[in-house]
């Protein structure tokens, strides 16, 4: 089964970004013909991408400009590292998972919130299982439950939420311009982004490990990947990996991990190094493909808020709190069979939150 196209205004998608530096002529010319005979069997990928921004369009509101709130945020930059098992070098602070303690209390960004009477979002759309959307249109996955359940507590409402899709890279920039108050999307804590933004704990735990189609002669990532286009989303951890230690890769960036699966598919990369969570999703769309290999960091994701609001970042941790306990019935447990059982079995608990003075 192919992808099942769920983005609107999808980047990148039907129109492949610069080729990679350094392949033979010969390759480069014969790709495009692979592309053409891949692209029948789908229907055509524009033709897709066109119909699914008019359904989406109707639903998501787009990444504007403009803020949420009159809150003035500071200016952030996109991050370039990543947090790792064993950790990265450039991971030198202590616990970045620690967060603030949980609190209930109001301050002025959960004010700001209410007197909005929304919570504005920024989520991914196109990731199957995380963030994408179901056959009657509407936005499902593991981040968006999490995202109502935050709506809840603070708007009593699960539905108060404005959601806006942003691209990898515009996690950071989104919250630095002002545009959305969290981000919920699949984001690693490590060091480096906490100079920039602040974390909730961890929710999910997950790692880098390579997706390739079955049959090919990538094993890992290792010294297999000598040669190889390699897909990694723009501002992604897993980009910043392969930068790190390439193996002899040529590194391909796009904007969205859902344009690697496409790339991929269209015969243009010959694998992907992303989230093994995210690619679990891929491969339960696409079960020509598979995770090779073994995850080769260890990383933990949290919801992002802008660095100045405390406030917000102590009630999430309140939310997450409640979201974790009960067991087997808790909201995250009920969220995790919901979407994880039989595509990313073995993680039956949330990891264990943790949390500094201040």
């Amino acid at each position: 089964m192919r992808i099942r196209r769920t983005r609107a205004g999808h980047q990148g998608a039907s129109a492949p970004a610069a080729a990679t530096a350094g392949a033979p002529a010969a390759a480069a010319a014969a790709r495009p013909r692979r592309a053409v005979r891949r692209l029948r069997g789908w229907g055509g990928v524009s033709a897709m991408a066109a119909a699914c921004a008019v359904t989406a369009a109707a639903v998501l509101l787009p990444l504007a400009r403009t803020s949420p709130g009159t809150a003035h945020r500071n200016a952030v930059q996109e991050p370039a590292t990543m947090a790792a098992a064993p950790f990265a070098p450039a991971d030198t602070c202590q616990d970045p998972e620690a967060s603030l303690a949980p609190s209930g209390m109001d301050g002025p960004t959960i004010e700001r919130i209410r007197k909005a009477g929304k919570l504005v979002a920024g989520v991914d759309q196109n990731s199957f299982k995380w963030g994408y959307r179901n056959p009657d249109g509407h936005l499902d996955g593991f981040d968006i439950d999490l995202v109502k359940a935050i709506a809840k507590d603070i708007l009593g409402r699960e539905d108060a939420v404005i959601y806006r899709a942003i691209p990898t890279s515009q996690r950071i920039p989104a919250l630095q311009e002002g545009r959305v108050d969290v981000v919920v999307r699949t984001m690693t804590i490590n060091c480096k982004r906490l100079e920039d933004v602040a974390f909730s704990t961890a929710y999910f735990e997950a790692g880098q490990q390579v997706l390739a189609p079955k049959g090919s002669h990538i094993t890992g990532y290792d010294a297999s990947l000598q040669g190889r286009r390699i897909c990694t989303a723009a501002g992604s951890t897993a980009e910043a990996a392969l930068k790190a230690k390439s193996y002899g890769a040529a590194a391909v960036s796009v904007p969205n991990q859902l344009d690697c699966l496409v790339r991929l598919q269209l015969g243009e990369v010959d694998g992907i190094i992303t989230d093994n969570a995210l690619a679990a999703g891929q491969a339960a769309q696409d079960p020509s493909v598979q995770l090779v290999g073994a995850p080769f960091t260890r990383e933990f994701y949290g919801v992002a808020m802008n660095k100045d609001a405390s406030d917000l970042v102590r009630r999430v941790n309140k939310v997450l709190e409640n979201y974790r306990a009960g067991g087997e019935q808790s909201p995250w447990a009920v969220s995790y069979r919901k979407h994880f059982e039989n595509v990313l079995p073995g993680q039956a608990q949330p990891p264990a939150p943790k949390y500094r003075n201040g």
